[in-house]
């Protein structure tokens, strides 16, 4: 009796509105005076700790019902490729906290929204959030921009990243790179006023996105941009691609921040290569790194966060010992470079290669999965959902390869995770 009220008290609260305050706490801003990477919990962890806690008492009081499909299995190889990574490092107990990290990422909080998603609205929800949080984040950005109070870059505060702070400069782009996916997947899919709303919020989210200054987030969302105007169709893929850039361009041009400093950060991303600047050169350095240790250590890496004790040894000389951040909060602080910046090497030094075979397998399975879903489906919801989704592993694909897990938009990037799940079928 107990138990049947308890679960129709869960169903009319809708559990997954705990996945949508995750999301949302993320905006919240949590300064760390520490950056050596040790453990700091936030707002947004301890909401989305209530979310597994929520899925796991459903999956209790539900336990007579077929309520995981098959494809949950997926999380069960990368699962055991960070447990035996754990247990066969040199340092169990400073690798726990990795495990538990990763664990919650890839698998615990993808899990628990593949219990509490019972329907479209629900995963609408969450998706929606994680656009609502892209715009404020996006507005904060800009008036950092044009007043002078972003991040330090060249010496002056221009460089756009949201309530996050020079400490996770990344943030921003990554959480406004989600919310330009969003909304370009449901413009595509949709029409009338609703497709000129969303294709007016993806040329606004545009603007914060350039002025975060971060080419990797600008490589990654023309990727998912590409795939997914692909996958609609060539004509409205050239139409919108078009309207979008021409609105894109004219918003930027019109605020009149930073276009010389913009302009040098796009002719960087193509000099990468022949002539890297000095954060390049340190993430080739980091990348070399990583292969060498898990050339010691191949069948189970060093363990979670393994690599940031295993670094100095593998190192070149050439390698900086950390980075410059600033901003008019935090002023100046140097952070330590303690991962490679591109998460399949990190996976490979530190949890071997039946944790890289079992990350890509998680990613490309999903992959596969939802672009034969979306060329099944019949509604426009549908349709918007699976291009919303392919769109997102697209850019998540391209951006672990030059970046890896850490800061605040992990979190946005699980929920993601968990809808793509969601949603492969």
């Amino acid at each position: 009796m107990v138990r049947s009220s308890l679960s129709r008290r869960l169903k009319v609260l809708r559990p997954s509105l705990l996945g949508v305050l995750t999301v949302l706490l993320v905006c919240v801003p949590a300064r760390r005076g520490d950056l050596s990477g040790g453990v700091h919990v936030t707002l947004a962890d301890l909401a989305s700790v209530a979310l597994i806690g929520v899925a796991a008492f459903t999956l209790l009081v539900k336990r007579k019902r077929r309520f995981l499909p098959g494809r949950v299995w997926l999380l069960v190889p990368i699962a055991l490729a960070a447990v035996l990574a754990t247990f066969t490092a040199a340092d169990l107990m400073g690798s726990m906290p990795g495990l538990l990290r990763f664990l919650q990422i890839f698998v615990l909080i993808p899990l628990a929204l593949l219990v509490v998603v019972r329907t479209a609205t629900d995963a609408w929800l969450l998706v929606g959030a994680v656009a609502v949080s892209a715009l404020v984040q996006g507005t904060v950005g800009v008036w950092q921009a044009a007043t002078g109070t972003g991040a330090s870059y060249a010496g002056e505060y221009i460089r756009a990243v949201g309530t996050f702070g020079a400490q996770d400069v990344m943030a921003m782009a990554t959480i406004v790179g989600y919310g330009w996916i969003i909304l370009l997947g449901t413009g595509l899919a949709t029409r009338g006023r609703a497709r000129m709303v969303c294709l007016a919020g993806v040329a606004a989210l545009s603007v914060p996105l350039a002025l975060s200054l971060s080419r990797g987030a600008w490589v990654a969302t023309l990727c998912a941009a590409l795939v997914m105007l692909l996958l609609y169709g060539l004509r409205t893929a050239l139409r919108t691609g078009l309207f979008v850039t021409a609105a894109a361009v004219v918003l930027v041009l019109g605020l009149g921040v930073g276009s010389d400093t913009f302009g040098e950060r796009v002719t960087s991303i193509t000099s990468s290569v022949s002539q890297p600047d000095q954060s390049v050169d340190d993430r080739y350095s980091l990348w070399r790194t990583a292969t060498a240790i898990w050339q010691d250590h191949p069948v189970t890496g060093v363990g979670p966060r393994g690599f940031a004790v295993h670094r100095d040894s593998y190192a070149p000389l050439e390698l900086s010992s950390g980075s410059d951040i600033e901003d008019p909060v935090s002023g100046y602080q140097r952070q330590p470079l303690l991962s490679p910046h591109n998460m399949y090497l990190l996976v490979l030094s530190e949890q071997g290669l039946p944790g890289l075979v079992s990350f890509v397998l998680l990613l490309a399975a999903l992959g596969v999965w939802s672009v034969k879903r979306l060329r099944r489906a019949k509604s426009e919801g549908g349709k918007a959902f699976g291009m919303v989704v392919t769109g997102f592993l697209t850019w998540q694909v391209a951006n672990f390869s030059y970046a890896d897990i850490g800061g605040p938009p992990t979190l946005v990037m699980s929920v993601m995770l968990g809808m793509a799940l969601w949603w492969a079928q």
